[in-house]
């Protein structure tokens, strides 16, 4: 007889451990009547590292699914809305150097692709400003939506910048009044095993035994239950991406009514780059650097010099180093236990990829959760071939970003241009596209993190050069593209011209909340 699984415990909180809570319990109280268990354990002596402030507009759907009030949300985790990422001083170095990697697919993707005519027209918009509007949003500091929109709906496709502690917070008091989690404040000082291996209980200090069928292990860098206790391997990628530590500090605006940036906005330094999140209430700021090219006395000068532009006597905040352990386990899923979060692996907040992989892992295990312990071997097995892929893309994406630059003002940025950095697979795709443009079918899953859209903002925001096709363009496709060229004008100046700032969008919500759905 094989066991089946109904009572599942999380290990550790934070933002991995309640979004997984959230995302489990919601699926399982729309798919089943009763049974189950959800238990997450978390210590009191352990801070939220906060993995990031930076979210995808997957966000929006797992909050949702979740139950959760966007408007409360907003409200409660020092939300704005972020449109995208703008990327400054990452080709030249100079001051007029930027492109956008934006939210909104470029116009008729379904039908066109937009890249070979503009590159034939030689114009003079940026790749991103000719295919969608959210440039020219994000440049004027507008808001993806009016007050009147419905909650989660939008005029222009958007994610959240979020204040993380806060986030989980949230989450943990929705997940405890609304979806039935039991949360046990508890330290766990030893790991019980069954016979064939699979974990069948931790013991905690002060509620001793605790049972469960599926374990997740949301321990953080510390890995309890999959590296500690099964010793799955960390496979490094520190060879590829060089970035190893990070320094972070909050930033109180000059005014309470202070602009807030659509974007993220990442401007390069000479060891990597430093993060300017605007929030509702403060910026969130940050240098990832190599410790390896420069000092961290040098890198906290870069990020003093950054900052005194817009900060009075900013050596006067409170800075926060942070070491980065770029890579992941081997393995993700091992016998009966997971690894979600900093816990799976961790890469640096490029491309506020940390909480993605966080829902999608939950969501994954929601949407495939095993009915008994036989089941559980082929997920596990099927769930790791997924991940692996997947951080293995994202590592690709990631090193996009570093290896198309032209800076050599430093050893860091040559560094990353020798191709002995570059996977096999990123230097392929990027052979192949000098001679054809990105499409979908240049990637093997359907569910794709980066999709070939992604490559193309980066690509070619990036001054990358694809030769034509020899046989020309037909003029059906020249006349196409013209439309969707025109369509994406009038678009743009539409939303420009109607759109509110994110300030007022923000206050207006803290004053008037959106319309539910």
């Amino acid at each position: 007889m094989t066991s089946n699984v109904k009572n599942i415990v999380i290990v550790g909180g934070g933002t991995a451990g309640w979004i997984t809570a959230g995302t489990l319990a919601a699926s399982l109280k729309k798919k089943v009547s009763s049974g189950y268990s959800i238990t997450l354990i978390e210590s009191a002596r352990v801070p939220i590292v906060g993995v990031g402030e930076g979210t995808w507009p997957t966000m929006r759907n797992t909050l949702k699914n979740m139950g959760i009030k966007e408007t409360d949300f907003i409200r409660q985790c020092h939300v704005s809305f972020k449109q995208g990422a703008k990327f400054c001083k990452w080709v030249t170095g100079k001051d007029d150097d930027f492109y956008y990697h934006p939210l909104i697919l470029p116009q008729g993707h379904n039908q066109i692709d937009l890249t070979p005519h503009w590159l034939a027209s030689n114009s003079q918009q940026s790749f991103a400003q000719s295919v969608c509007p959210q440039e020219a949003i994000c440049e004027l500091g507008l808001a993806p939506k009016h007050i009147t929109t419905a909650e989660y709906l939008a005029q222009a496709n958007y994610a959240y910048h979020l204040d993380a502690g806060s986030f989980s917070e949230f989450l943990k008091n929705h997940c405890k009044s609304q979806l039935d989690v039991k949360h046990i404040v508890d330290d766990v000082c030893q790991i019980n095993s069954l016979d064939n291996g699979d974990i069948a209980s931790v013991t905690t200090k002060e509620n001793g035994l605790i049972s469960g069928d599926l374990f997740i292990d949301c321990t953080g860098f510390n890995a309890l239950l999959l590296g500690k206790h099964f010793k799955v391997p960390f496979i490094s990628c520190e060879d590829s991406l060089f970035a190893n530590q990070a320094i972070a500090v909050q930033v109180p605006y000059k005014q309470e009514d202070s602009p807030i940036q659509s974007h993220t906005l990442s401007t390069a330094q000479s060891a990597g780059w430093i993060w300017d999140i605007g929030l509702s209430t403060r910026r969130g700021v940050g240098s990832v650097y190599s410790n390896n090219h420069i000092s961290e006395d040098q890198a906290h000068q870069e990020l003093l010099n950054y900052l005194k532009p817009t900060v009075a006597e900013p050596e006067k905040l409170t800075f926060r180093s942070i070491p980065i352990k770029a890579g992941h386990r081997q393995r993700f899923w091992e016998k009966n236990c997971v690894a979600i979060g900093l816990s799976a692996g961790f890469l640096e907040p490029l491309e506020a990829s940390a909480i993605l992989l966080i829902e999608i892992s939950a969501q994954m295990i929601a949407d495939q959760l095993p009915t008994n312990r036989f089941a559980m071997d082929i997920l596990a097995k099927r769930y790791n071939e997924t991940f692996t892929y997947r951080w293995q893309r994202i590592i690709d994406f990631l090193k996009l970003h570093y290896t198309l630059t032209k800076r050599t003002d430093s050893q860091f940025w040559l560094d990353h241009q020798n191709t002995d950095t570059v996977s096999e697979r990123l230097q392929e795709q990027l052979e192949l596209w000098k001679y054809q443009f990105p499409c979908d079918n240049d990637f093997e899953q359907s569910l794709e993190i980066f999709p070939a859209a992604s490559y193309q903002y980066v690509l070619y925001g990036m001054g990358f050069k694809t030769e034509p096709n020899p046989l020309g363009m037909s003029a059906q496709s020249i006349e196409m593209a013209q439309q969707h060229f025109q369509k994406n004008l009038m678009q743009s100046n539409a939303l420009t011209s109607s759109l509110t700032s994110n300030r007022e969008l923000l206050n207006k919500i803290q004053r008037y909340g959106l319309q539910t759905v």
